[in-house]
């Protein structure tokens, strides 16, 4: 028992003096030097002004403003711009309408008058046969002339070559004239109707789908109206197409024409009421509205056009509905043609691209679908290459000199 007590007593001094030993290590640790003292700052010397030598500022005279010599200029001496002038767009006048399809005929032949020396070498031939008249509706098939017209044509020739027998090329010419002047039609009133006898001013809608050159014409038509001297207003109503109102405006700055335009993708009708409206008050003579035309398979595009009327016609009745056609669309022409008159009521047709890859057979195809005239012809890029259609022009230049 005295052994156990004895071995107790031994391990508590043993801890105790383990204990002792570790706080005096801690103790014994050396504490972290003090800071350094500040060090004494002593002032730079002052810096030496721009020429001086670096030795203490001394006193300089200094001279006072009315001293000072000023450059030429003000008491400043600022020079100060004037802002730029910017100058208004040159007004042009445009080419005279009168006998303008006649000056443009040559380049109207260029590209039509397959058509006429085709048929003209066709029916030169000593024997017409059954196939050589075969080949006759053929070329005017080709034309995009149209099956019922070309059957009418080829029926009338056949008679007309029969009694007349022996034929010279200036007979075969007179011959071949007579008869596509009677297909192409003398008798429609191909006026653009812009002077209401009750009232201005006379309200001109274009319709067409988009790529056939519709803005175009409307600013080209413009010009027209403007060479005829007549003042126009413009109605940017295609508000869906991206920079169409810029175009539009463009075309009637260049004339002294005023645009209405609303924001894009605005309400096209709103635009179209506010031109009419505005046209009535500057007084001028004529409105014309350029509208949307982005699918003509699309139903609803359609409604809005038909709604564009209606709201148009609450000021007063539209005199002119032109329908711009692509000519060397052929009969894809035809199918826009029977879509847009049905929800509007169609007075006329531009066909526009005339002069390149089109065949003049369009025209006779085009009147016979819709029962109205051909009124404008677009046979360029130009600005007044745009033309009253006129039968006999367009006949010559089919047919070649």
């Amino acid at each position: 028992m005295e052994t156990v007590i004895l071995a107790v007593v031994i391990a508590v001094v043993v801890l105790a003096v383990l204990g002792g030993l570790v706080v005096g290590s801690r103790r014994r640790k050396p504490l972290p030097p003090p800071p350094p003292a500040a060090p004494d700052i002593t002032a730079p010397p002052a810096e030496p002004h721009v020429g001086d030598e670096a030795e203490t500022p001394r006193d300089e005279p200094r001279r006072t403003i009315e001293e000072v010599d000023l450059p030429d200029g003000g008491p400043t001496g600022v020079v100060v711009e004037e802002p730029p002038v910017v100058e208004a767009p040159q007004i042009e006048i445009p080419e005279p309408t009168a006998g303008r399809l006649v000056r443009l005929r040559a380049r109207l032949s260029r590209s039509q008058s397959a058509l006429g020396q085709g048929l003209l070498t066709l029916l030169s031939r000593e024997h017409l046969d059954d196939d050589t008249w075969e080949e006759i509706e053929d070329t005017l098939l080709t034309a995009d002339v149209g099956v019922q017209p070309t059957q009418e044509l080829v029926d009338r020739l056949r008679e007309r070559v029969r009694v007349l027998g022996t034929r010279t090329p200036e007979e075969l010419r007179g011959l071949l004239r007579e008869e596509l002047l009677t297909l192409v039609g003398t008798e429609a009133d191909r006026t653009v109707r812009t002077e209401p006898e009750d009232r201005k001013p006379g309200i001109v809608m274009v319709v067409g789908v988009n790529g056939t050159g519709k803005t175009t014409t409307t600013g080209k038509l413009a010009r027209v109206l403007v060479a005829d001297g007549r003042t126009v207003v413009l109605g940017a109503a295609d508000t869906f197409r991206a920079a169409a109102a810029d175009q539009l405006q463009t075309w009637g700055e260049r004339v002294g024409a005023h645009t209405v335009r609303g924001p894009e993708a605005g309400d096209p009708a709103s635009v179209a009421f506010d031109a009419v409206k505005e046209g009535k008050e500057m007084g001028v003579d004529v409105v014309l509205i350029d509208t949307a035309g982005r699918l003509h398979t699309k139903t609803g595009l359609m409604d809005e056009l038909g709604k564009v009327k209606r709201v148009v016609e609450k000021h007063a009745p539209l005199d002119e509905v032109l329908l711009v056609l692509d000519a060397t669309t052929g009969q894809n022409g035809l199918v826009q043609a029977r879509v847009f008159a049905e929800v509007v009521d169609i007075t006329g047709i531009v066909l526009t691209k005339l002069d390149g890859t089109a065949k003049g057979g369009i025209v006779v195809a085009v009147q016979r679908e819709l029962g109205v005239p051909v009124k404008l012809v677009g046979l360029g890029e130009g600005a007044d290459d745009l033309a009253p259609f006129e039968p006999e022009a367009f006949v010559d230049a089919l047919i070649g000199e």
